[in-house]
């Protein structure tokens, strides 16, 4: 059961994260529309869809694309520094997911740039080189990485199945369904 209990926890963690990246690095797009005079005509938000922000007029382009990725990546690490490092679990949570927004939006802008696929694509349009957007993913993949690396090693963790409480992994879940529901209720 302890096992089943590491598992709930793990999977239910990395599906909220994959959610609540795409909200964070949505909000940037959002903020960026707000702040540049741009009209937020749509965000998508679904658990079975990639994200997109729609902002039509888009006065500055180049700063509503840029915002997303990097708040997606600030916001999620201001969230882990304002939580006290006597807080384990909650700092450990909170930590795991900065260096999961850091690695998706780094590898997203990063890797992305050879194909200019979805924001990369604004980028390239808007003036950005494609060596700009390697220039921000590769330090963004190595902080998550770094970010990661802090918490310790994977093979301890799943060597330990008793060190996650059955009442976190239900905790976790729960948190998950909630976002789940908010998603496809107001989407």
């Amino acid at each position: 059961m302890q096992r089943f209990h590491q598992v709930l926890f793990t999977e239910s963690l990395l599906a909220l994260c994959w959610l609540c990246m795409m909200i964070v690095h949505e909000l940037g797009h959002v903020i960026g529309a707000v702040l540049t005079g741009g009209h937020v005509e749509r965000v998508v938000l679904h658990p079975l869809a990639i994200s997109r922000t729609d902002v039509l007029p888009n006065p500055h382009p180049g700063v509503v694309v840029w915002l997303g990725p990097v708040l997606g990546c600030l916001l999620p690490w201001l969230l882990m520094m304002a939580i006290p490092k006597r807080t384990d679990f909650a700092r450990s949570c909170a930590q795991f997911f900065a260096g999961f927004c850091m690695l998706a939006n780094g590898a997203y802008i990063g890797l992305g740039s050879f194909d200019a696929i979805g924001d990369c694509r604004e980028m390239r349009m808007t003036g950005t080189p494609q060596l700009a957007l390697m220039a921000f993913g590769v330090p963004m993949m190595a902080a998550g990485f770094f970010l990661w690396h802090q918490l310790g090693k994977l093979s301890d963790f799943i060597a330990q199945p008793d060190s996650v409480r059955p009442r976190a992994a239900y905790l976790m879940l729960a948190i998950l369904l909630l976002v789940i529901a908010v998603e496809i209720t107001t989407g």
